[in-house]
């Protein structure tokens, strides 16, 4: 079966009937190495062609699907028709130019990238794969096509009708009408290959991209500009996560995605979707967290998109005092009080305002949670309650084996209890596409058994534990280095981290994630001895994710982001973490886990 984008459950509600049986016969007809997409804008223009069909042995094709009766079309010619849907004729595009029009952008965009063209012969500077273009028409069959001579309009073999995708065509004959859409193969050979067909979606789908590390999402406009400097390497999601992106609806979603699956990639995808869809006058859209560098970074992004006034980013206790300040439920006298007393009130106060009325329910068109392992019961059964009732849009990401905070009481807590409806809507990421395979070998290898695969307890309402699969990428073996005192540990990560500048990385690509602040604060002064740009970041507003400087902070703070390198300063023990029964031993490997699971390509263990 071809795998369809969106999925055909989650967009069938929006699709014509005749665009629904297409849809159909492609999935059933098709093998499972085709690709389709449905309604979704592809290229630099950003298009919206009704069918794209994808094969790495055929190439591509560009379809339109019209739900017209013979009696609609008044005229055809090759440029226009006119037709009469309701009655009253108008003229509009030949849907064949309509279907020829997208492909000419998409070949345009394609020829741009030198790896996918002919570099020599007759054909050189060509696409080198075959393209094609076409129309289906749902509800008129080839002897009318004939009859009404539509023919002189639209050539017989660029049309599909209605009698040629029953339920029971035969596959070959099915693919043998598609397969004669293509007159433009330019003499090309062989099959697209895998990083071929990355690049042609990264081209195709530029919200797909997987940006690097200084833009999380990747860059907002999608312009010439852009487009003219194609980097060498065009990392996309992978066919999964497309999907899964492009499929989530309304209601509340549940991901549980192991580290670097791409979790946070799929809710900035969700986040400016909905923002780009919103009617006006729509309430706001809210992304919460735990962790403050994360917000950082998540609202840098948005606000680079021109979503900031829409999408609003917090991490949970900024969003629990903003509340308390707006409806003027602040607690006085707290000045003094330690940090985690004063969060604990805020929450209360939150949480008491909204039971008694005092602060409104429903005040988000749509909430998305990041890193929600790390958020109470308490915390979710609050957040559920501020979305709009009529929107009911609520999208959380969980990964237990990140869990570093003794507080989510994973016995006794389920989904339901905390009022997140997912049932059927529950989806597993277990793919780590983020670190070398090297580098999630060692993960592995620290964690021990914390991460020993357990299935969630009440199916798609309890919470799995999850043991991360690689993607299979190579890279150098992780650095692990052993010496007994701190100070030559911290001295040694500046000698490394140099180093590794001076093999093309760039500052800004650089991470020192310790357990204390006192080993900060010795990584720290090490890095200044050397002359080394770097930033501390012990508190709010410490951290600036586009500075070109090291990032030193601490282990806790670094979750949900990540760097090409990363240093980390693990404590003796730590290694090989078996059979570990006491919770606060768990702890420390799950936040060990975390640490060494930041480091894209270059792994320092000291």
């Amino acid at each position: 079966m071809a795998t369809l984008i969106p999925a055909l459950g989650t967009c069938v509600a929006r699709m014509t009937s005749g665009e629904r049986r297409w849809a159909e016969r492609l999935q059933d007809k098709l093998e499972d190495d085709y690709l389709l997409w449905w309604d979704v804008p592809i290229g630099p223009k950003q298009t919206r062609p009704d069918f794209v069909v994808l094969h790495p042995r055929r190439g591509a094709l560009i379809l339109e699907v019209k739900d017209w009766r013979l009696d609609t079309i008044r005229r055809a010619t090759r440029e226009y028709f006119e037709i009469a849907p309701d009655g009253t004729p108008k003229v509009v595009m030949s849907p064949l130019q309509q279907a020829r029009h997208c492909a000419i952008q998409v070949v345009n965009a394609l020829e741009r990238d030198p790896q996918l063209v002919q570099g020599a012969g007759p054909y050189q500077g060509k696409l080198a794969f075959p393209w094609g273009h076409g129309v289906v028409f749902t509800h008129i069959t080839r002897k009318q096509f004939e009859g009404a001579g539509l023919g002189e309009a639209i050539p017989a073999h660029l049309a599909i009708c209605k009698d040629e995708m029953v339920e029971d065509v035969d596959a070959e004959a099915f693919q043998q009408r598609l397969w004669a859409m293509f007159p433009h193969t330019f003499g090309s050979k062989g099959a697209i290959t895998l990083p071929q067909l990355d690049r042609v979606r990264w081209i195709l789908f530029p919200e797909v991209r997987v940006p690097q590390q200084q833009s999380l999402f990747g860059s907002g406009a999608q312009g010439d500009d852009e487009d003219a400097r194609l980097p060498d390497i065009m990392r996309v999601m992978d066919l999964q996560q497309e999907q899964l992106a492009r499929s989530l609806g309304d209601g509340h979603r549940v991901i549980h995605g192991v580290a670097g699956s791409g979790k946070t990639m799929i809710l900035g995808y969700r986040a400016e979707h909905l923002a780009q869809t919103q009617g006006p006058g729509s309430k706001p859209i809210l992304i919460l967290c735990y962790n403050e560098p994360l917000a950082v970074k998540l609202a840098a992004t948005m606000q680079a998109k021109g979503l900031d006034a829409r999408v609003h980013v917090r991490h949970f206790h900024k969003w629990c005092r903003d509340q308390l300040v707006a409806y003027h439920l602040l607690p006085e006298g707290t000045q003094r009080w330690p940090a985690d007393r004063l969060m604990q009130e805020y929450v209360q106060r939150v949480i008491t305002g909204v039971d008694a009325g005092h602060i409104p329910a429903g005040q988000y068109h749509a909430i998305l949670i990041d890193e929600g392992h790390d958020f109470a019961p308490e915390w979710l059964k609050l957040v559920t309650q501020m979305v709009d009732p009529t929107t009911n849009s609520l999208l959380l990401l969980y990964d237990d084996a990140q869990s570093i905070y003794d507080r989510t009481k994973k016995k006794t807590f389920s989904l339901k209890s905390v009022g997140i409806q997912a049932a059927g809507r529950t989806t597993i990421l277990k793919i780590n596409y983020r670190n070398t395979w090297q580098i999630l070998q060692l993960a592995h290898r620290m964690a021990g058994d914390m991460l020993k695969p357990e299935d969630a307890e009440g199916g798609d309402d309890g919470i799995p534990l999850l043991q991360p699969l690689s993607c299979g990428r190579e890279g150098p073996e992780p650095i692990i280095i052993d010496l007994p005192t701190l100070p030559e540990r911290a001295a040694r990560v500046a000698e490394l981290l140099a180093d590794q500048h001076a093999q093309g990385h760039a500052w800004g690509d650089m991470a020192v994630l310790c357990r204390h602040h006192k080993e900060m604060d010795e990584c720290s002064a090490a890095l200044a001895r050397k002359g080394l740009p770097h930033r501390v970041r012990k508190r709010s507003g410490d951290y600036r994710p586009e500075e070109d400087a090291i990032k030193v902070m601490t282990m806790h703070a670094s979750k949900g982001l990540e760097w090409p390198v990363v240093a980390v300063m693990a404590e003796r023990g730590t290694d090989n973490a078996k059979g570990v029964e006491n919770q606060d031993a768990i702890l420390e490997a799950r936040v060990v886990y975390v640490a060494t699971t930041r480091a894209m390509q270059r792994l320092l263990v000291l």
